[in-house]
């Protein structure tokens, strides 16, 4: 028999699951990011000794339990508080130090770049490809390292509504790197760009930090595809209205999941269809005008795209 209550809690750190087969359930791996669900986790309520084995088929990554698992993806307190409830045992310690994020000390930011390196040229380069402007830039801070464990990676800060740090993004600029990105081992249950963001206004749901700043006005990127718990309670606690969500094709499961959630909250919602793309390579102007397009999500419509899918 499968625990179904933990698969609901799982759910909200990787998205949206399907059944296999021995009480296992798929999902899109968070390590290797491959388009297909491959990563299974065993559910069996059976297994007395509190063990959920999960294995990724296509990168090898595996664990026997979820407690390695959420570790590894950087849940929230909240969700290990959840699976505890559900009698899977985490064991913390009280007496670890807690550790603040902060930027890599080879950080060098481009509003401050005095003499341009040649690694410098080719991290701006890499930007003006991506469809960055000088504005953007200094707007969020961006900037690269030349050394260090984020060598020849873009830098984006995120900066919550007070201005502090509350997590950054590393890109390789480098096209020989098979390395695409290595982003901090801290939790992604933060509100990302929060300081450029207006609560009282329209919000665009995507999924990661160039799709946001190529959209520009009031975009909040989810660093993947889910919803975490901080900010899916803002969205509720706050008076913005309508919510639009940018989502790759290939996380259409998850927009329908979020869809239902922020209706069930008596939200405006809205899905954007990029026709494959994503933000970035639409561009400012062409993402715009497809947006003002977009029509609102309704329970009838939802569960007719959701039947489209079986």
């Amino acid at each position: 028999m499968v625990n179904h209550l933990l698969v609901e809690v799982v759910n909200k750190v990787l998205g949206q699951s399907k059944p296999t087969s021995n009480n296992n359930y798929a999902y899109h791996c968070p390590f290797c990011h491959h388009k297909k669900p491959k990563l299974e986790i065993n559910f069996s309520m059976e297994n007395n000794k509190g063990k959920n084995p999960w294995h990724c088929w296509t990168c090898n990554e595996r664990g026997n339990s979820l407690k390695t698992l959420f570790k590894k993806v950087n849940a929230s307190s909240d969700l290990f508080s959840e699976i505890e409830k559900l009698g899977v045992t985490i064991q913390k310690s009280d007496n670890q130090p807690k550790s603040y994020i902060r930027l890599p000390e080879e950080f060098i930011s481009f509003s401050k770049l005095e003499n341009k390196t040649i690694e410098a040229r080719h991290a701006l380069s890499y930007l003006k490809k991506r469809g960055l402007s000088k504005e953007d830039i200094i707007k969020f801070n961006i900037g690269y390292c030349e050394q260090g464990k984020y060598q020849n990676m873009i830098i984006i800060p995120s900066y919550d509504k007070n201005g502090i740090l509350n997590y950054f993004t590393a890109r390789n600029f480098s096209s020989s790197s098979s390395k695409k990105y290595s982003n901090p081992p801290f939790s992604r249950d933060i509100i990302a760009l929060e300081s450029t963001i207006n609560f009282d206004l329209p919000i665009i749901l995507c999924e990661g930090m160039f799709d946001a700043i190529a959209i520009k006005r009031n975009a909040i990127p989810l660093l993947g595809k889910n919803i975490q718990s901080n900010l899916m309670k803002k969205l509720v606690e706050s008076r913005v209205e309508k919510i639009y969500l940018a989502l790759d094709q290939d996380a259409i499961n998850a927009t329908l999941s979020h869809c239902e959630m922020l209706l069930n909250e008596g939200k405006k919602v809205y899905i954007i269809d990029m026709d494959g793309k994503d933000p970035s390579e639409m561009g400012f102007e062409h993402f715009t005008k497809i947006a003002q397009h977009a029509k609102p999500v309704t329970f009838s419509n939802l569960f007719e795209r959701k039947l489209s899918l079986l």
